[in-house]
C-alpha cells in the first residue's frame, strides 16, 4: 500500500507517520506539508511545499498512491470564522478534490473530531462537518474519524501550545478516562493504527467514532 500524508509534523500526524514506517503492509509514504518531518526511512518521501492551496506544480509526484490521511488542522481558539473555514473546508477541499481526479479508486482519511455536526451553533463543529460532508460527495471513498480525547505517545506532542497545556493536565487522568469512560479516549497509535487499518480495507461505515476507532 502506497499512502500520502498530509499534516505528518502535527499531533496526530506523528503517530501516524511512525506506525505507516513500522507497518509492513505500507510500501510507501510521501509526506506533503510546509515543514519537513526530520526524518528519514527507506519507505519515506517528501514535498515540502509552501502553499498547499496550489498544488498544480507538484501534482505529477501525487499520481498512484492509494490512499490519502489527511491529519492537517488547526485549533479554532483565536480564529475568525472565515480564517478557520480557509483552513478547515478550503484548504482540505483543493487537496481532496486534487486527489479525487489524479487518484480516483483511492481512499480519503480525514480526521475530523468528536461533537462535529454541520449543523452545529459551534463554529469549528459546523465547519468540520460541513467539510465532511462534501468530502463524502467527492467521487472516491472517504472515511471521517472521530476521536475523542488522544493521549499522545512515544515522545508524540502536539504543535499548538494549547493542546500541550491541555495534555499537560488531562494526561495524568488517562488511566482513570480509559477506564470508566473508554468510548471517548484514544491514543496516537490506536488512531494511526485504525486509520492504516481503514486505508488498506475499508471501514463498515464513512463516520467513524472514536469507540469504533479503538475497536479497529
Amino acid at each position: 500500500m502506497k499512502i500520502i500524508i498530509f499534516g505528518a509534523t502535527g499531533m496526530v500526524g506523528q503517530g501516524l507517520l511512525r506506525e505507516s514506517l513500522l507497518n509492513p503492509a505500507v510500501e510507501q509514504v510521501l509526506c506533503v506539508g510546509r515543514t519537513p518531518t526530520g526524518q528519514s526511512h527507506p519507505k519515506l518521501g517528501e514535498i515540502v511545499h509552501c502553499n498547499l492551496y496550489d498544488l498544480a506544480s507538484i501534482e505529477h509526484e501525487l499520481v498512484g498512491y492509494d490512499a490519502c490521511l489527511f491529519c492537517l488542522g488547526v485549533s479554532a481558539a483565536g480564529m475568525t470564522e472565515a480564517a478557520y473555514r480557509s483552513i478547515t473546508y478550503d484548504l482540505t477541499m483543493h487537496v481532496a478534490q486534487t486527489l479525487a481526479r489524479l487518484n480516483p479508486q483511492s481512499r480519503f482519511l480525514y480526521v475530523s473530531g468528536s461533537g462535529t455536526n454541520p449543523n452545529s451553533r459551534t463554529m469549528w463543529a459546523r465547519i468540520k462537518g460541513q467539510t465532511e460532508q462534501a468530502l463524502l460527495a467527492l467521487p472516491f471513498e472517504a472515511f471521517m474519524l472521530h476521536p475523542g480525547f488522544i493521549q499522545p505517545q512515544h515522545g508524540v506532542v502536539s504543535k499548538t501550545r494549547l493542546y500541550r497545556l491541555l495534555y499537560r493536565l488531562i494526561g495524568p487522568l488517562y488511566p482513570v478516562l480509559k477506564r470508566f469512560m473508554p468510548q471517548y479516549v484514544t491514543t496516537t497509535d490506536q488512531l494511526a493504527q485504525a486509520m492504516l487499518r481503514v486505508a488498506q480495507n475499508g471501514a463498515p461505515q464513512p463516520i467513524l467514532e472514536n469507540n469504533m476507532i479503538n475497536q479497529l
